[in-house]
Formats: C-alpha cells, sequence, structure tokens
C-alpha cells in the first residue's frame, strides 16, 4: 500500500491559463481550446495532467483528446459562432446565452432519458433516477454530479453545464428510496453521475446503506459507475478517507450482495501507473468485482492493437472487460465516431487476439433508445449483404437476443441510420 498521499488540484475553463504544460502549446490552439470549453465542459486534475499526458506528443497523445478540448469537436458554425462572441470581449452573460443555445442542438439527452427513462410514483417525477431495463434501476445522487477529471467524449455532458433542465440529481426527500423498495423487480443498483467516488465515504455510505437493509432483499447487486480508478487512483490508496471507503466495500460483501465496480478504462496507458495496480488490488480485497468498459473513440482507441493491449493488461490485473460501446448520438460524436463497419472490424480483430479470459467484453454496442443493440456480425444472405444485429438489453425484455438484420451500410454509425433488410419496410421493435 502507497505510504505518500498525494492533494488533488482541479483545473476548470477559467484555470486553462495557470496550466504550465498548456502555456507551452500555441497560443491559437489555447484560444480554440478556450472556444470549445465555453460550450462543452472541462475539468481535469493534476494527476491527469502530471503524470498520464505525454505532452511531448501533442495533440495525438490519446489522454490528452480524452481530456482537453480539440477544435473539431464542435461542427465549424457552431465554433466560429462561440470564437466570435469571445473575441468581441460579451459579457459573461452573453456568453453563456450564446453556448446555451448550441448546446440544445447538439442532442443533449439522447435516447430517451428525459422523455422515457424517468419513473413516477402518483404522477410525479422520481427525480435523480432512470429505471430503463426491468431489472436495472439508475441513482444519480446529487453530491456525486462532477468528476474527477471531464471526458472530451462524454454523453453526459449536460450534467456539468449548468442547465437545471438538462440535470439528473436525486431530490432531499430520496423518493427515489420508496420507488426502488416498491419495484421487486429491480435487482441491481447502479450509482452513477458524474462520479460517485468523487462523494466522501460518509456520504457514498448514505446511499449505499439503505440497500442493505431486509426490505431491499430484491437487490443483489451495487454497481458504482466511476472513472476514479485511472483518474485519481489515490481514492483508494492514500485519501484521508480511503480506508473508510474500502471497509464500505467490504460491507456490501458481508451483507451477501455483490460491489460491481464498473471502471470506465479508455485506453491502456490509464492502468499503467503504478498507483492504479495497488487501487485495483485494495478494492478486489475487499470482495467486490472489477469491470471494464468504454465506448470506440476515433483520435483514442480506434485501432484493434489498442483494445488487444487494454483488454489483456486488464485480464492481467484481475479485471473484467465488460463492454466496448458505439460512441452515442449527442454533444461532439462527429468527431469521435466511427461507422460500425468499421467498428465490428476492430472488435473482431482484437477478440481473436485475446485468450477466452478477455473475451467476456460485447459489443460493439449501441445504447439507443429502445436498448442496447450489439452487431453481432456481418454477413451475406440470400445475396444481400447485411449487418446481424440483437438487443443486450432492451426496454421491452421480450426483445432481449432476439436476432435482426438490417442493411449493409458502409456510412451508418448508429441504430437510426439502418434500414431493414430483405424488403421489410420497418425493424419489428418498430412496429
Amino acid at each position: 500500500m502507497s505510504t505518500t498521499s498525494r492533494k488533488m488540484k482541479f483545473y476548470n475553463l477559467r484555470d486553462l491559463d495557470k496550466i504550465p504544460q498548456i502555456l507551452r502549446l500555441p497560443k491559437d490552439l489555447i484560444f480554440q481550446m478556450k472556444v470549445v470549453s465555453n460550450i462543452l465542459p472541462f475539468r481535469a486534475n493534476n494527476y491527469v495532467i502530471e503524470d498520464l499526458i505525454n505532452w511531448d506528443n501533442i495533440p495525438n497523445d490519446p489522454i490528452f483528446q480524452l481530456t482537453f478540448m480539440q477544435p473539431k469537436m464542435l461542427d465549424p458554425h457552431h465554433f466560429n459562432t462561440m470564437a466570435e462572441t469571445l473575441i468581441s470581449n460579451a459579457t459573461e452573460k452573453e456568453i453563456n446565452q450564446v453556448a446555451n443555445k448550441i448546446r440544445l442542438e447538439l442532442n443533449p439527452h439522447p435516447s430517451g432519458q428525459l422523455s422515457s427513462n424517468v419513473p413516477s410514483i402518483n404522477d410525479e417525477p422520481v427525480e435523480g433516477v432512470q429505471h430503463k431495463y426491468k431489472q436495472t434501476c439508475l441513482v444519480f445522487p446529487s453530491q456525486g454530479q462532477t468528476c474527477f477529471s471531464y471526458c472530451t467524449f462524454c454523453f453526459r455532458w449536460p450534467q456539468f453545464i449548468g442547465i437545471k433542465e438538462l440535470k439528473f440529481a436525486t431530490e432531499k426527500t430520496k423518493k427515489f428510496i420508496s420507488y426502488i423498495k416498491e419495484h421487486k423487480e429491480i435487482t441491481d443498483i447502479l450509482i452513477t453521475g458524474g462520479d460517485p467516488m468523487i462523494m466522501n465515504a460518509k456520504t457514498l455510505s448514505a446511499y449505499i446503506d439503505p440497500f442493505l437493509e431486509p426490505e431491499f432483499e430484491h437487490i443483489k447487486n451495487i454497481r458504482i459507475g466511476t472513472k476514479a480508478l485511472t483518474y485519481w487512483p489515490y481514492r483508494f490508496t492514500t485519501d484521508k478517507d480511503h480506508e473508510e471507503i474500502l471497509k464500505l466495500f467490504e460491507k456490501v460483501s458481508t451483507a451477501k450482495k455483490q460491489l460491481a465496480f464498473m471502471s470506465h478504462i479508455n485506453h491502456w496507458k490509464e492502468t499503467a501507473h503504478p498507483e492504479v495496480e495497488k487501487a485495483i488490488k485494495n478494492i478486489k480485497s475487499t470482495g467486490a468485482q472489477i469491470r471494464t468498459q468504454t465506448p470506440l473513440l476515433k483520435h483514442i482507441n480506434n485501432s484493434p492493437e489498442v483494445w488487444i493491449k487494454m483488454w489483456n493488461e486488464q485480464t492481467r490485473l484481475g479485471m473484467i472487460p465488460y463492454y466496448m460501446f458505439v460512441e452515442r448520438d449527442t454533444g461532439p460524436k462527429a468527431y469521435f465516431e466511427v461507422p460500425l463497419v468499421e467498428a465490428f472490424d476492430i472488435y473482431q480483430n482484437a477478440y481473436k487476439n485475446v485468450s477466452g479470459l478477455a473475451r467476456t467484453a460485447r459489443g460493439p454496442s449501441m445504447s439507443a433508445d429502445p436498448g442496447k443493440v450489439v452487431v453481432d456480425g456481418i454477413t451475406e444472405i440470400n445475396g444481400e449483404k447485411v449487418f446481424v444485429l440483437s438487443f443486450l438489453q432492451a426496454r421491452e425484455p421480450d426483445h432481449s437476443k432476439k436476432p435482426f438484420f438490417a442493411k449493409y451500410d458502409e456510412k451508418a454509425t448508429w441504430l437510426n441510420h439502418l434500414k431493414p433488410a430483405f424488403g421489410q419496410e420497418k425493424f419489428f421493435f418498430e412496429k
């Protein structure tokens, strides 16, 4: 276990000019980063800046791409509009008005998150909860609606821009507890954000402890969605309350429930730091299981070699590769997305070059409105080239693992770009 603690320091948009490594970059690049960061949220910590980014490989370093805004993350019209606003010495209020107008044009809540995923009690929405799939309920703690650093691709970017109507967060009455208590079909709680691990041990415990009580016997698994393992591993090794955090994880195991630590890891460079390996050992010692997931991202991990090394290293460290996602249709998607044809090719080439222990990752998967749609293959049937698709999870449970086919399309990057094969007018789930 580490003996030397480290103090975390955050940098936001206003602090860009205070980061020594940034001041070495060309002034036009710094201005471009500010333009995009006035629309999409920017935040980074000193560990990411000092330990993970190779500043001799800018702008190509994958962690730099993952953390610092790039000009092409906005389309030219949006970029130029904000650039002109900044150059005109607009007031902060005027800048924010321009930013919010652009933000609302970036599909801030895809896949029915606001319209279809929020449950209700007595016709009143249950704030801070999403319940899309029968067995799994997502909880967004109000105290966990920030992160150790913001990932540039993140589909939850609307959580961090200050527009209340676009933000998921629990309210003080904790109505969500009553909702989950009444819905016995729920077996899994996913505590997400933001990042739940940004909360101190006492606050996190207040969200986990209720589900360990007898009246929540139907809750079998508690998941924590987090980037902390690789963006601030000291959370589990030297932070002042790290022992309390680990004891809380042990408490879940003692209650005979599974704690699934859902670690977001986007590149193998993130696990190359020795502190991460110490953190993994500490987490696993509590009985928790670490699963890993990430979208396939152009400029960051869009090659089989990256995934092969990433999955092999995760398996060596005792983690379970879980998902390869397709970049969601929101925010800077055009910068990161790859065609489904390429996504499947990368997945297949990585999959066939790792051992069975690393072949647990499912994908490439699209978290679309009707469910998680996976590309199972590309083949030819009766002379027609098609995508073979199925639902890993579905809003309608009977749709799960029911195969369906779409016309082959080299340019398609999302489910709504696909057309049914074999002369069908609609996919079966659209009927």
